[in-house]
């Protein structure tokens, strides 16, 4: 079946919003799973990302934001990166705290979050610094084109050496990207 076929199929009888959900999803986001949460609200996957309860209210994570994602003993463990700031082309992030959220019915929700995280990697290298280490990942934006190359830092990692490398990859992965053919 095309992708096209695929998308429509699932607009005519595949996953809708739970009723009352607080969120405004954008133009052309698809719902692709959904599970509701033991103290209140719903998670939503979508094309885009992964929409969170918060009370009333509910936010939308792009899946190149969650740095990590467990399903385990019937919750999903979700850590989200925060960026912190940028080195060159590259975003420097941090992760928050991880939230868990326990599914009464998980459906499909643990297996769409895997696959969207994991395949919105390109490519990925740990590097150790001074005062720790980082991972250099190249990631897929949902919803637009190209990659972005994301640098998390371990906590005591210096800045400044973090900063220096960082902004040389990103000059590196810009001259590969500009000598490569188009494909």
């Amino acid at each position: 079946m095309s992708g096209w076929l695929r998308r429509l199929a699932r607009r005519l009888g595949g996953q809708r919003l739970p009723e009352g959900f607080p969120g405004t999803l954008a133009a052309g986001e698809n719902v692709v799973a959904v599970a509701e949460e033991r103290s209140g609200g719903h998670l939503v996957a979508t094309s885009l990302g992964l929409w969170l309860p918060e009370g009333e209210r509910t936010r939308r994570v792009g899946w190149h934001l969650i740095s990590k994602a467990v399903w385990q003993a019937g919750a999903l463990a979700v850590v989200e990166a925060r960026q912190t700031g940028t080195a060159g082309a590259a975003v420097l992030l941090a992760d928050l705290p991880t939230r868990r959220f326990t599914l009464t019915e998980p459906g499909r929700v643990p297996e769409v979050v895997h696959a969207r995280v994991t395949g919105s990697i390109r490519s990925s290298h740990r590097r150790e610094l001074p005062g720790g280490g980082a991972w250099f990942v190249q990631r897929k934006v949902p919803g637009q084109d190209g990659v972005v190359l994301q640098v998390r830092a371990d906590p005591g990692t210096d800045a400044e050496a973090l900063r220096v490398i960082a902004e040389q990859v990103a000059a590196r992965v810009d001259q590969v990207r500009r000598a490569a053919p188009d494909a």
